[in-house]
């Protein structure tokens, strides 16, 4: 494909972005083993999101046309497209109704309409609980099939995991729109510094 794009954040996701547009096939090589040091501290794993964010945007944002323009000859990538759509409009979405929360709380509160407040919480708990259910599951079945369940025991820290994860991931995509805009348009770089791990 030409090697890779200097102006991408995210190598990686650009190569296979660029095979996936020659038509090429992809497989599943399960045996294959690499290890990686993974971010060690919150920081240290938003700056991690914020690029791979960064570097999904602008292979979104750069390849956003040419599939629109040809759906049915791009039709496999016509759903990565709508997958990373759906991905930056549910981050932006989260943001803006968090907001419109905070908001309503505080209407709630200075009116003293606790009721509402009452309600709103309750609904939101249950919600909440519904997400850490379903994601307990998921994490679940990821511990059993990985490395033959011996890894099982970090099962207790999902609820932690998970309200983390998925705020840190949508405020990494939020805050890297402007940059990867900039550099989809001639005016950023795709380099970055990887950060220090013991």
């Amino acid at each position: 494909v030409g090697m890779f794009r200097q102006d991408r954040a995210t190598e990686d996701i650009s190569i296979a972005w660029d095979h996936s547009l020659n038509g090429w096939g992809t497989l599943f090589a399960p045996d294959i083993m690499f290890y990686m040091n993974v971010p060690e501290n919150l920081i240290s794993l938003f700056h991690q999101r914020k690029r791979w964010a960064k570097g999904g945007i602008e292979v979104w944002l750069s390849n956003f046309i040419k599939v629109v323009k040809s759906p049915i000859k791009y039709f496999k990538q016509v759903i990565l497209l709508l997958d990373q759509t759906c991905s930056i409009v549910w981050s932006f979405s989260f943001f803006i109704l968090f907001f419109f929360f905070c908001i309503n709380m505080i209407l709630f509160f200075i009116n003293r309409n606790y009721v509402d407040i009452e309600t709103t919480l309750l609904y939101t708990s249950i919600f909440i609980v519904f997400e850490l259910f379903s994601g307990l599951i998921e994490v679940g079945v990821s511990l059993i099939f990985d490395d033959a369940s011996k890894k099982t025991k970090y099962i207790i820290f999902t609820p932690l995991y998970l309200l983390i994860f998925w705020i840190i991931n949508p405020l990494a995509i939020v805050v890297s729109l402007p940059g990867a805009i900039k550099t989809v348009l001639g005016n950023g770089i795709g380099t970055w510094a990887s950060p220090k791990r013991n």
